[in-house]
């Protein structure tokens, strides 16, 4: 319980930012106000674009490229963060404000061990050996829930999955024990089982050493277990404030009332029976792996046209690499793919243009997949040049016509470029410009993980049309349950790079037949607020 008599270690007083837009400055925070004491977590939540990374990145006095804090204070332990000097700004990010950001494959240096990166910032600042730092991060890796712990930290960031270098960046952010930590989507890669012990570390952690958080989320659920209060954003303005019990159960804005309601899209269409005798695309007894480590072993399935096949599993189960394999970026060690009966290439670089336009790939990571030095009618303009010959009035119309699809006015967004995007908004370029080569067989590798509810209800319903407009398949790497309830006809469940259980979404998530399933089913995390603590006594 926080003390209502204790000084608050964060206050933020009409804070207002500004992004440059067409050349001018616009406002986008719109005055907001915040107070934090210590040991406290405050959800803030919103749709995508509604502010809340730059708030939490406000906070430590930090704008992202094309943003501006233009008004208001933030008052950190009594010190006003942004008269600070940069040096004394930056001290204060490394030793007593840490950041957990979205995306984990972004946030670290490909070019050094998760170890080294760890360990940096307490030898930095004096406050353990290197020998004392190693061990604190072994520590915290079991914590974390990695695999090998004792060993993991000296692996480099692309040598392990998107969901252990998410724990990695968690354990970094806690290593020199910070006074307040902004947590930005930091479950978003993990898979659920996973992020039910992440959840619970963290949780733990902020209540054993008395930090103060900034819970930064689009889960509605999530935030229901770790915060103490939930701030509501939209389009950088407060809609409303509370306690977490209270603002569960007695919302008083429209807006906030419309995020709680429960989602109920499904399928447009009843699903049809399987006509075509040729899939038109299989996996035939795929083994892959990288080097030594084999990842995939012996997975065989179909995917027919006009249907969507789920992939889901824990982090680290071989999901993704799946779809590397599917498109070529990782060759098999043993089996073959096909594509419409015929034998694919294993490698990429020995396909043809036609074959390489068919299948396309919509990435887990939109802050990495997008091109930062290019706008957002080059990046989408590219692949119908490249692709279908397009140039000139050609290739514009077809960009405006991507944007509108994603419902994004062309207008508005076609000379961006994705550093002034939101989260969300990146991840909807990033399915544009999957669509710009007009494939056939989409893969999709988590698209909706770093949507909020409302804008992935959205993109579900987008897929779900063009799938029938368009006469596209798609594979759908998620470990979203719901999502897979949403989207999907058939759901393949894998399992250290095996598959434990496939068929039919109704029957597999209803009847399913293996634990590891029902394991999977049982963590969907619950709009209760005590789901947690009942989940980790199990």
């Amino acid at each position: 319980m926080i003390n209502e008599d204790t000084q608050n270690l964060l206050e933020v007083r009409d804070l207002k930012i500004e992004a440059r837009i067409k050349g001018q400055w616009s406002e986008i925070v719109h005055g907001i106000d915040l107070d934090l004491k210590p040991g406290e977590v405050l959800g803030l939540i919103g749709e995508s674009g509604a502010g809340k990374s730059t708030v939490g990145l406000a906070t430590m006095g930090f704008a992202k490229d094309g943003c501006r804090i233009s008004g208001g204070s933030v008052q950190f332990d009594g010190q006003d963060v942004l008269a600070m000097r940069d040096r004394a700004r930056r001290k204060l990010r490394g030793s007593r404000i840490a950041y957990v950001a979205q995306s984990a494959a972004a946030a670290f240096n490909p070019a050094h061990t998760l170890m080294r990166q760890y360990t940096e910032n307490p030898l930095r600042f004096g406050l353990r050996s290197r020998d004392e730092a190693q061990e604190d991060a072994k520590t915290l890796y079991a914590k974390m829930q990695l695999p090998n712990p004792r060993e993991i930290g000296f692996r480099y960031p692309h040598q392990v999955s998107g969901g252990q270098l998410q724990r990695a960046m968690t354990a970094m952010a806690m290593a020199c024990r910070p006074s307040l930590i902004v947590f930005d989507e930091p479950t978003t890669a993990l898979d659920v089982t996973t992020q039910v012990q992440v959840l619970g570390t963290i949780r733990n952690i902020v209540r054993e050493f008395g930090t103060a958080a900034l819970y930064i989320t689009h889960d509605l659920a999530v935030v229901a277990q770790m915060a103490d209060r939930i701030k509501v954003l939209r389009h950088g303005n407060e809609v409303e404030e509370a306690e977490t019990q209270e603002m569960l159960h007695n919302p008083q804005q429209a807006y906030t009332k419309s995020l709680w309601a429960v989602r109920e899209f499904r399928k447009s269409v009843q699903l049809e029976p399987i006509t075509d005798a040729v899939p038109l695309a299989a996996l035939q007894n795929v083994s892959a792996g990288y080097g030594a480590t084999k990842v995939l072993h012996d997975v065989s399935f179909d995917i027919h046209k006009r249907r969507t096949v789920a992939v889901v599993g824990e982090s680290g189960s071989g999901k993704s690499t799946v779809a590397r394999c599917l498109t070529g970026l990782l060759p098999p060690s043993s089996g073959q793919l096909v594509y419409e009966g015929a034998v694919l290439a294993n490698d990429y670089r020995k396909r043809t243009g036609h074959e390489l336009r068919k299948i396309q790939m919509i990435y887990q990571m939109a802050e990495t997949a997008l091109n930062p030095k290019k706008r957002i009618g080059q990046i989408l303009g590219r692949p119908t040049t490249h692709y279908l010959g397009l140039r000139g009035t050609a290739r514009r119309e077809r960009v405006c016509d991507l944007l509108r699809m994603i419902e994004l006015e062309p207008a508005e967004y076609i000379d961006r470029f994705p550093a002034s995007l939101s989260g969300g908004q990146k991840q909807r370029i990033g399915i544009a410009r999957a669509l710009a080569a007009d494939p056939e067989l989409i893969i999709c590798d988590e698209v909706t993980s770093a949507l909020d509810q409302v804008v992935a209800e959205g993109v579900l319903k987008l897929l779900d049309r063009l799938k029938d407009e368009l006469s596209v398949s798609y594979l759908f790497i998620t470990h979203n349950i719901e999502t897979v309830r949403a989207i999907a006809d058939d759901v393949i469940v894998m399992q250290t790079g095996r598959i434990v259980e496939s068929g039919r979404v109704d029957s597999v998530l209803n009847t399913p037949q293996q634990s590891y399933t029902r394991e999977l089913l049982a963590s969907v995390p619950e709009m209760d607020a005590g789901w947690l603590d009942k989940q980790l006594r199990v």
